[in-house]
């Protein structure tokens, strides 16, 4: 069982957005349209009767995996990941993004559209403001790529790689290990 490791305010909804797939054992939590309608309404992103269709889970699923693609990046430092970020950039144009100002001055990036782009705009919306906050980069894909679960690093240096030490970190620990022998006996 893994360790939750939340992301603070409302970036804890990208972190369990991303994290509807669990790969090791391959379960999906959005199977079907209503699914994804349950999941949006759950987690406040949108109306109870919001319309779901399989294009809109299809597409719920392409930004699922693009952020993931962003997280990885977090993790290892790896190149930027140029094709999730052009489907990020389609994400926001469908979610129709618009700056909100307050009566205080304060703004806040809102999508304009509704139903389903709405909502995932919603979760775009969130990825700008930790952008902002300095939090975004502490969200990370665990190093395992077998793996990949969303975490937020909440180490001092910023720098944790796997979603836990408890299993994934040990499982790589081993494998080294195991390689090294192998070379050292070779």
């Amino acid at each position: 069982m893994r360790k939750r490791q939340e992301a603070p305010g409302e970036l804890e909804l990208v972190r369990a957005f991303v994290n509807t797939v669990d790969l090791e054992p391959g379960i999906e939590q959005l199977r079907e349209p209503e699914d994804l309608r349950r999941w949006l309404v759950e987690h406040g992103l949108g109306p109870a009767d919001v319309r779901v269709g399989r294009s809109d889970l299809r597409r719920a699923i392409e930004l699922r995996e693009a952020l993931r693609a962003i997280l990885a990046t977090h993790t290892d430092g790896a190149p930027g990941a140029p094709d999730a970020s052009r489907a990020l950039d389609e994400f926001a144009g469908r979610a129709r993004l618009q700056l909100r100002f307050d009566d205080r001055g304060g703004a806040r990036l809102e999508p304009a559209a509704r139903g389903v782009n709405g909502a995932l705009g919603r979760l775009l919306a969130i990825v700008h403001g930790a952008i902002a906050d300095g939090s975004w980069n502490r969200l990370k894909a665990c190093r395992d790529h077998e793996c990949a679960w969303a975490f937020y690093d909440n180490t001092k240096n910023h720098s944790g790689a796997w979603c836990t030490m408890d299993v994934c970190g040990n499982r790589a620990k081993a494998r080294s290990y195991r390689t090294r022998r192998a070379e050292a006996a070779a």
